[in-house]
């Protein structure tokens, strides 16, 4: 897949938790979201913070999916399919659902795409395995 730009993992200031409540709320307070709060991900490659996320056994392949798909950068966008973020959710706006700041926050996109590999695949295990048959999930 062929992306307009690629980064390293290092997550930087873009990992602090701005999405608010767990509604989604745009107050841009920081709290805690899921099994991590803005705090301590502040500053963390996002591999580290993925696995704060992403249940252990489940990562290699979360892994491999997001490096095949964006190489762990969260502004990758596919210039053929508009596909954007770590997962490259198409349309990019579906990630809304998990944060307003989705277009900017690595660990929403995290969240996001973890969310959808399970529902779609079961697992990332799932996700990864239909991957590696067509080259894309």
């Amino acid at each position: 897949m062929a992306l307009a730009a690629t980064a390293g993992a290092d997550c930087g200031p873009a990992c602090a938790d701005t999405s608010g409540s767990a509604s989604g709320s745009a107050s841009g307070s920081a709290g805690s979201s899921g099994s991590a709060t803005a705090g301590l991900l502040l500053g963390l490659p996002m591999k580290t913070v993925a696995l704060t996320i992403v249940p252990a056994p489940q990562f290699p392949s979360f892994d491999n999916v997001i490096t095949h798909e964006s190489s762990w950068n969260p502004f990758a966008v596919n210039p053929e399919s508009g596909a954007y973020g770590l997962g490259q959710a198409l349309p990019p706006e579906r990630m809304a659902s998990h944060g307003v700041d989705w277009m900017v926050n690595p660990v929403t996109q995290i969240r996001w795409t973890y969310d959808y590999m399970v529902e779609r695949y079961g697992s990332p295990d799932g996700a990864w395995a239909f991957w590696q048959s067509h080259h894309w999930y």
